[in-house]
């Protein structure tokens, strides 16, 4: 018996060696992934002590004088507050809604085409993705200047109507936003949704298709059905992130308009303006903190809920 132990580890060990060697082309493919992710979500992380802290430069982030959570009031003292709160929920549950339906559909009727030029639209649909913000922010200005903007010149004065100053006029950019954002990450939430659809079982489709199913019922049977754990898994994803803004959507696109706060403001674009005013980094500290504890919470939350009704969708 005492000879057998070490033959069963000398095979235990070299059944490791060799799962090893397999899987190492995949390990040093993920490395740099994980490497970023160490360095930017985890190597930061004992910061978090900044925003219950008086931050003094001398003293340094774990000799500064600790004020509990006298940082956090700044979010929540001024008539501010219910605006930067409400504009940034409300926002995301829209983005999320309209997002989500926008690219579902797209993916399907991606994956039906049979079009030669199939390739060159989901380029085109994904190429917004890829554009910085700041870019995004001009071409926005192209169409929506008052004076040479696209919109004015080429479409209302040739219709006889006024022009509009857009950036003084609130009541627009609600529905700006949301397009802007719609065409922005579309292409990224179609190819994944596309990419989980084209892996479905033609099975399927064949079979619903011999018992005289059309497109439409197959879409509506099959393909959502099966998009499920998808829709779910990128929802909760949104969800995690719903305390959360795009900071250049709502600073940049809309020019820093003053006139523009009460419908642009969200919490991150309130926190850098705060910053500038008063420079003082551990606000920025507290609100990071306040949202990512809100946002872990509610993707607790969520997935309980999914869990409940649906227990092979939720994600744990």
């Amino acid at each position: 018996m005492s000879g057998t132990i070490p033959k069963e580890g000398k095979k235990q060990g070299r059944s490791k060696i060799v799962t090893l060697k397999k899987y190492l082309p995949i390990y040093l493919m993920a490395l740099p992934g994980l490497l970023y992710l160490f360095i930017n979500n985890y190597m930061p992380l004992p910061g978090l002590v900044l925003a219950f802290k008086n931050y003094n430069a001398r003293k340094g982030i774990y000799g500064s004088d600790w004020v509990g959570f006298k940082n956090f009031k700044f979010l929540f003292a001024t008539n501010d507050a219910f605006i930067i709160t409400r504009n940034t929920l409300l926002y995301n549950i829209v983005f999320i809604i309209v997002n989500t339906i926008a690219a579902i559909a797209v993916a399907v009727i991606l994956a039906e085409m049979q079009h030669k030029l199939k390739k060159f639209y989901q380029s085109v649909i994904l190429l917004p993705y890829m554009i910085s913000m700041v870019i995004v922010s001009y071409l926005v200005f192209a169409f929506l200047s008052t004076e040479n903007g696209f919109i004015n010149n080429s479409i209302l004065i040739p219709l006889g109507r006024e022009p509009i100053a857009w950036y003084m006029e609130k009541k627009y950019w609600p529905f700006i936003l949301v397009l802007v954002n719609l065409w922005k990450v579309i292409g990224y939430n179609c190819i994944v949704y596309m990419s989980t659809i084209i892996g479905f079982d033609r099975g399927y489709y064949e079979a619903a298709a011999i018992d005289g199913a059309g497109k439409w019922q197959q879409i509506m049977k099959i393909t959502l059905p099966l998009l499920k754990p998808t829709i779910i898994m990128m929802t909760l994803l949104s969800i995690g992130r719903i305390f959360y803004s795009d900071f250049g959507l709502f600073y940049q696109v809309p020019q820093n308009s003053g006139a523009l706060f009460s419908v642009t403001n969200t919490i991150d674009t309130y926190v850098y303006r705060g910053l500038l005013e008063l420079g003082d980094i551990t606000l920025s500290a507290a609100a990071g903190l306040y949202q990512s504890v809100i946002g872990f919470i509610l993707v607790l939350g969520t997935n309980l809920w999914v869990r409940r009704l649906d227990p092979e969708s939720a994600l744990f």
